[in-house]
């Protein structure tokens, strides 16, 4: 058999690879503290910190900032705020041209003013609207005309609201619209409360500005809380000022407007939040119920026993929570091969421990028995060697224990295979037997290169001298051993071949199992640990690399066949 055929070499690490139970022994677990952690119990989160209450919280806050914003009505209600003192404006203006004709001649040559009788008259024949109430000021700033003091002037009335049969919820509405009005627009244009019974333009300082020949406007607010317009405008009869005629105007139609599309803009608010809160708690409820049946799963997991514990299925959502419970799925498959392989390695490790170590008690026991000194060194030589193999056979473990953590640790590098094998070769041929009986070795290199490719070199030579050393192990007396290397693909591939006994067809997968031997005819029994080939084969896997056994005949001559990814 060839040397590819055992796992010779003495420097490697175990391949935790799938195998099946042992019949009749049942999965256990190993935990490296000898006890078996308490299972922790998932904390029931508050209302308050829970995920649902964060994407709810999210979702209104972004429906209250948009109806806040509408809510917030101040260029709607300055537009019609606008409108109102433009049309009194308009109004104003015909009405003070008209009394600029009941300027008559004073007694002084050259002086007139405005005749009170003239204007009265005058007033009392307009249609003034109700709610509107016209004052006419003298050049001094006397109040001459007031619309509400003329004969016949209708009586100003303000209509009560009618009794509130909303119950507690509507009267609580209302008060609270009513507050919450209070701190909003118009702002900048804070009413201000209006001298009802002003006799001189002191109290009104439109009606000051408008001698001076300017229109003044402003919002003020009535002894009854209602919001007036007043607009003041010059009389200029021949741009000479005789008075100021002051307009003021209910504003109540603009209150009840801008209420109207508040309560309207608020009932959309309400239909809005209920679908949002609706929607955000179907939307939480399919992420935070998945996620938390995951994670319970998966506490099960850790501190339950035995395989009966599976994680929910969800991939068929294909979304995140499906991508989720397959990644700890799977995550929960590896995790039992991985403890399978774990259990396997130690109960392999005790068998290969205990053989030596009952050799040696064997021997001790009866070389305590006899008293021939030549049988007592043969069992001394005995225990020499046993020994010497429980110190190879543990290093070897030791270093194999610790390759999963050194090949995730360390950094690939770009490695060109053409000069390392080269220098193995070299290597071999400088090492070996110089009688004549140690196989030549060369390299045959097919192709052009390059033959490069990301790894960890220390590692990668491992490989290739432990198959060098197994093929030297099974090779003739002056034999032949040959490196291939050529590119195939997108893979550079490297041939071992020996001519050895080969390997049979039914041990060819056998022989990459951990403490797996057979050993060649005349070496010493322990020699080896059956390692070597294990560990070969997860340093390449740990590559994205693989390596399988083949004949170069069909009865002799071993190959193995190593495949990496090039690295052009």
């Amino acid at each position: 058999m060839s040397a590819t055929a055992t796992s010779k070499a003495d420097n490697g690490t175990a391949n935790y690879a799938d195998k099946p139970e042992r019949p009749g022994q049942a999965p256990s677990r190993v935990v490296a503290s000898g006890k078996r952690p308490a299972r922790r119990r998932l904390t029931r989160r508050g209302f308050g910190t829970s995920l649902t209450a964060r994407v709810l919280a999210i979702n209104v806050l972004a429906l209250a900032i948009l109806v806040a914003g509408f809510f917030y009505l101040e260029r709607y209600q300055n537009e019609l705020f606008d409108a109102k003192i433009d049309a009194l404006t308009r109004e104003g203006s015909l009405i003070a041209g008209a009394l600029g004709e009941s300027v008559v001649e004073s007694g002084q040559a050259g002086e007139s003013r405005l005749d009170p009788n003239i204007a009265r008259t005058m007033l009392q024949r307009l249609a003034i609207p109700f709610g509107t109430r016209i004052r006419l000021f003298d050049s001094s700033g006397a109040l001459m005309v007031d619309s509400l003091r003329l004969p016949g002037a209708r009586m100003q009335t303000k209509m009560l609201p009618p009794p509130d049969r909303g119950g507690v919820l509507r009267r609580f509405a209302n008060a609270a619209y009513d507050w919450l009005a209070a701190g909003l627009p118009p702002g900048t244009r804070t009413p201000v409360a209006e001298q009802y019974e002003s006799l001189t333009v002191g109290g009104l300082p439109e009606a000051a500005r408008a001698l001076r020949g300017e229109i003044g406007s402003a919002i003020r607010q009535s002894d009854l809380g209602s919001l007036v317009v007043q607009v003041a405008l010059p009389v200029q009869p021949l741009r000479r000022i005789q008075g100021a005629l002051l307009i003021s105007a209910s504003a109540e139609d603009v209150q009840r407007s801008v209420r109207e599309v508040r309560f309207t803009v608020l009932r959309a608010f309400a239909i809005a939040l209920g679908i949002t809160v609706l929607l955000s708690l179907y939307l939480a409820g399919t992420i935070t119920r998945p996620v938390r049946r995951l994670a319970e799963a998966a506490e099960r997991v850790r501190a339950g026993q035995g395989r009966k514990v599976s994680i929910p299925d969800f991939t068929s959502r294909r979304d995140e929570i499906g991508d989720l419970s397959a990644a700890l799925h799977d995550m929960t498959e590896a995790l039992w091969v991985r403890m399978d392989a774990i259990e396997r390695f130690v109960a392999d490790v005790a068998h290969e421990i205990k053989n030596p170590l009952s050799s040696v008690r064997s021997a001790v026991e009866t070389a305590q028995r006899i008293d021939d000194p030549a049988q007592r060194q043969q069992l001394l030589d005995i225990v020499t060697q046993d020994v010497n193999r429980l110190d190879r056979l543990l290093s070897e473990i030791a270093d194999a224990s610790r390759l999963d953590t050194e090949l995730a640790r360390a950094e690939a590098t770009r490695l060109d295979l053409e000069g390392m094998l080269s220098t193995l070769v070299d290597i071999q041929q400088a090492t070996g037997p110089t009688d004549g009986t140690a196989p030549r070795v060369a390299l045959d290199v097919e192709g052009d290169g390059p033959f490069v490719v990301m790894a960890v070199q220390d590692r990668l030579a491992q490989v290739f001298q432990n198959l060098l050393s197994n093929a030297r192990s099974f090779s003739p007396p002056g034999g032949r051993i040959t490196l291939h290397l050529r590119r195939e693909g997108g893979l550079v591939r490297a041939d071992v071949e020996d001519e050895g006994p080969g390997v049979a067809n039914a041990m060819r997968e056998a022989i990459f199992e951990r403490f797996y031997s057979f050993r060649p005819e005349g070496e010493a029994f322990g020699s080896h640990s059956g390692l070597g080939l294990s560990i070969s084969r997860q340093i390449l896997e740990a590559h994205g690399g693989s390596i399988v056994c083949e004949n170069r005949t069909s009865t002799s001559g071993a190959r193995f066949v190593v495949r990496l990814p090039a690295e052009d």
